[in-house]
């Protein structure tokens, strides 16, 4: 299964991620799908970003399960699922009214009512510079403001197609190990990944994503594996990483990723990561 820069699978349009995510997966699709389990029967994305990987396989399941630790985003992922038209008409006045002042404006808010909250995510991602989410160490979004002149805030049909897409879909918040896969369902892990280098991006919340999480994560993908489900986990090409899944019930596979997330552009070369599964092709 290929999906073609028009994205579309076998002549059918799936959604696209409504998020820019700092890596995010739409580049990897293919070499992801490519290492797909034969069959498997419910799907589980613990790190869901911005749902590339989702959207492209989600409908190979019987169920989905998603969820990140990231709350803003899952109310997000929510709102699609639940309330699309009261988004897309809020998103709307946000690009009627875009600014930088008023970029300023919403970035310095902290609404309550779920709309509010995914709106304010959704127009952030869309006119912040390099649409990067990044937080301070109080868990607010401190981006400065995009130079883009025309910046596509509402995608209103796209944001309707991830609508249909969610319907069946269980959303949750939490830890990865929320999730609880059986034997025959498939996970796919995209956790933030070890530091390649001192400015490398790991912090999608308030809290960082440590090696202790690394070796907390391994385990859990360990226990997955003795309980039969299929696991695939990308992760950055360091030693530390090689090491951790240095068993040879691992098999490891090199990827280059472009990197577009980057505050120097010159900068933004192909990196070598890792991908990681549990089973052999």
């Amino acid at each position: 299964m290929q999906i073609r820069l028009d994205g579309k699978v076998n002549g059918t349009r799936i959604p696209q991620p409504f998020l820019k995510w700092a890596g995010g997966k739409r580049n990897l699709i293919n070499e992801i799908l490519g290492k797909l389990p034969e069959k498997f029967n419910n799907y589980h994305e613990p790190f869901i970003g911005g749902g590339a990987v989702f959207f492209a396989v989600g409908n190979k399941a019987n169920h989905s399960t998603i969820s990140d630790s990231n709350l803003e985003l899952i109310m997000t992922f929510k709102v699609i699922q639940k309330n699309p038209k009261a988004l897309i008409e809020k998103l709307k006045i946000h690009a009627s009214k875009h600014s930088e002042k008023y970029f300023s404006e919403i970035r310095g808010q902290e609404p309550a009512d779920p709309i509010d909250i995914a709106s304010r995510m959704i127009y952030l991602n869309k006119t912040c510079y390099n649409g990067l989410y990044r937080t301070n160490k109080n868990g607010k979004f401190n981006v400065p403001f995009g130079k883009n002149n025309s910046p596509n805030i509402v995608q209103e049909e796209n944001i309707l197609s991830c609508h249909e897409f969610l319907k069946d879909t269980k959303i949750l918040f939490g830890d990865f190990e929320t999730i609880n896969p059986q034997k025959g369902d498939f996970v796919y892990l995209d956790p933030p990944y070890h530091p390649t280098g001192e400015m490398s991006f790991t912090k999608y919340t308030k809290e960082n994503f440590t090696e202790r999480d690394q070796l907390r994560l391994r385990d859990f993908i360990a226990r997955l594996t003795k309980n039969g489900v299929f696991v695939m986990l990308s992760n950055s090409n360091t030693k530390f990483i090689n090491d951790l899944y240095g068993d040879k019930k691992f098999k490891k596979d090199i990827v280059l990723s472009p990197r577009f997330i980057n505050c120097k552009p010159n900068e933004r070369n192909e990196v070598e990561e890792l991908l990681i599964t549990n089973y052999q092709l």
